[in-house]
């Protein structure tokens, strides 16, 4: 939707909605309709102007209004809210249930009001005959993240770093919560690594709120940082890897970089890691499916492990046999 069209549905839900609230200041109902004091009058001076075709006394919407009062004096017939459409409910409905899925992107008690109220209004047409699930209580630590995101605050957090294979403790300065791949991500300034991370709501094992202001630095509320999920961390070894096109699913789990396709579906990825045991015992459970094409190191790890695998399979075999 165009900017001009959000305003002109917002200028025309105005009209009943001051009717309904007729005195209420400008300070009130900005808060209330989520815009600024200063763009709360502008709409009401272009409100002012509008009405039916002829634009003569009788047809222009007429209101009576400053910073303290507003009232509408005539509705030009504009007594109701804007209907939303079934296919605009039902759009509606789905994008509301898929957040109460989402930990941190909503309070879930107030997104099951609202869907209940958009299937009472929209009726049989949007599916408001369908009971509702029942709400689940909101995560703690969700809910402690959104609430410090909403309220400005710094976070200590306590978090699983999948590229490192270690839990880390780290205060953020957060920014904001966004929503990639199915999955919540916290966009913070780590003052730890004086860098912007995200953090997947997931990972995170423990969130204090501090008493304290979050102060990201302005480089951090740039929204290009919004994409960049995994930040490659240049003193982490890399490995090279071959992806089987059977096993894409692997780039969904964990951070991969400068990732090239091949015309038969494989992918060559690179991934850095914290522990070489530990990459190696990742790449040794994959079997065929991911491939080590560097560094040696890692290839000659991952084949030690694989041989001391097949030695323990060959023993338990022999053994089985004498018996």
């Amino acid at each position: 939707m165009s900017q001009l069209s959000r305003r002109l549905s917002r200028l025309l839900n105005m009209v009943p909605y001051f009717a309904a609230n007729p005195g209420i200041s400008a300070a009130e109902a900005a808060a209330e309709l989520g815009v600024t004091t200063t763009q709360l009058m502008s709409d009401l001076n272009q409100l002012w102007m509008c009405g039916l075709p002829g634009y003569g006394p009788g047809d222009l919407i007429d209101l009576s209004f400053s910073e303290e009062s507003i009232q509408v004096t005539f509705s030009a017939g504009i007594d109701r809210p804007l209907r939303l459409t079934s296919t605009e409910a039902t759009a509606l409905l789905v994008a509301l249930r898929s957040l109460v899925e989402m930990p941190g992107t909503a309070d879930p008690t107030a997104v099951q009001g609202a869907i209940a109220k958009i299937e009472s209004a929209a009726g049989t047409a949007a599916g408001g005959t369908h009971a509702a699930p029942p709400v689940e209580p909101e995560d703690p630590i969700a809910a402690t993240v959104r609430a410090a995101v909403g309220r400005g605050r710094a976070l200590d957090l306590t978090y699983f770093s999948a590229s490192r294979d270690a839990v880390t403790r780290r205060v953020v300065d957060p920014v904001r919560i966004v929503l990639m791949d199915n999955h919540s991500y916290l966009q913070a300034w780590c003052r730890q690594a004086e860098g912007v991370r995200m953090f997947r709501f997931d990972r995170i094992d423990a969130a204090t709120e501090l008493d304290e202001p979050a102060r990201p630095p302005q480089e951090a509320l740039d929204d290009s940082h919004v994409t960049d999920l995994f930040h490659d961390d240049d003193t982490l070894p890399q490995a090279r890897l071959a992806v089987a096109a059977d096993h894409a699913w692997v780039m969904d789990y964990y951070p991969m970089t400068d990732v090239r396709v091949a015309a038969d579906g494989s992918i060559e990825a690179s991934m850095r890691y914290g522990s070489l045991e530990w990459m190696a015992r990742l790449m040794a459970g994959f079997g065929l499916g991911v491939r080590v094409l560097g560094p040696e190191e890692l290839s000659v790890a991952v084949r030690s492990r694989a041989s001391a695998a097949l030695a323990a399979y060959s023993q338990s075999a022999d053994g089985s046999t004498s018996g």
